[in-house]
């Protein structure tokens, strides 16, 4: 178990760790019933912290910040000398707590994506993990929710008998909302991004010989090139130079108090 603690990329806090110490935290957490906010982050949901100060402090308040991409893995060997094994990638990580989950029968709740995603989605889980109890799901509304449907969304979470809640809400959309239901909800939040689609068979993942070489974002690219496009050719050499820049230490960020969100956005 592989866990060396959090190291600055680009004035986000990575947690240098490996899928087993990953997986012992959310565990941990959610047998205690306590909060604990968790996102793997590849270089896009890196970089929405980077550029927006808001976001950023969203990330630093976050327990574990996972590398989800190789290009986040390899800028911690490549700044600090930290040589993971492996990057923590979030659907690999969604089905080793589910499994651990279903092991100790600590049930989790699913919110995001469309109710037909989480009807396939529920299916696949139960098929490959029997054991596995799902209190519950509830599909994204692709909108922002009033307070008062933000405290029943929580109430009906909490009610559910769940130990741990994935988010599926694409990036940035599920880190604000882990972010800002964390304080509603004593229990692991862990935003997984595109996994829900993948394991409810509805989007092809990267061959794994693409995604060993850091190319998943080539894939999926070639995937969705009209939605995508802007993401991948403008920011991943943003982030290329900007990591040059703190390597050479030219450049250094950091959250400020200053930078908290003066509101809530409450998606939902």
């Amino acid at each position: 178990m592989i866990d060396r603690g959090n190291y600055s990329v680009l004035g986000i806090p990575i947690r240098a760790v490996d899928y087993e110490a990953a997986v012992e935290r959310i565990l941990e957490a959610a047998k205690e019933r306590r909060s604990f906010a968790v996102s793997a982050l590849a270089v896009h949901g890196l970089m929405t912290g980077v550029l927006d100060r808001h976001h950023r402090y969203r990330l630093n308040q976050f327990d574990m910040l996972v590398p989800d991409g190789q290009p986040v893995r390899w800028a911690l060997k490549w700044l600090y000398g930290v040589d993971l094994p492996d990057r923590v990638y979030g659907p690999t990580l969604m089905l080793k707590v589910c499994e651990r989950a279903a092991r100790y029968g600590l049930p989790i709740f699913l919110f995001g994506g469309t109710e037909p995603m989480l009807v396939k989605l529920r299916d696949n889980l139960c098929r490959k993990f029997p054991q596995l109890r799902i209190a519950g799901t509830r599909p994204s509304q692709f909108r922002q929710l009033s307070q008062e449907e933000a405290e029943r969304l929580a109430g009906e979470i909490r009610r559910s008998g769940a130990a741990i809640t994935f988010v599926g809400l694409g990036c940035p959309r599920q880190e604000v909302w882990a972010y800002e239901f964390r304080e509603w909800l004593e229990m692991p939040i862990i935003a997984v991004g595109a996994a829900f689609a993948f394991h409810a068979g509805m989007l092809r993942q990267a061959p794994p010989a693409w995604q060993k070489r850091g190319l998943e974002w080539l894939f999926r690219l070639i995937q969705e090139p009209r939605r995508l496009w802007r993401r991948y050719v403008l920011l991943n050499p943003l982030y290329l130079l900007m990591l040059l820049a703190q390597r050479l230490g030219w450049w250094h960020i950091a959250a400020d108090p200053q930078d908290r969100p003066p509101t809530k956005l409450l998606y939902g």
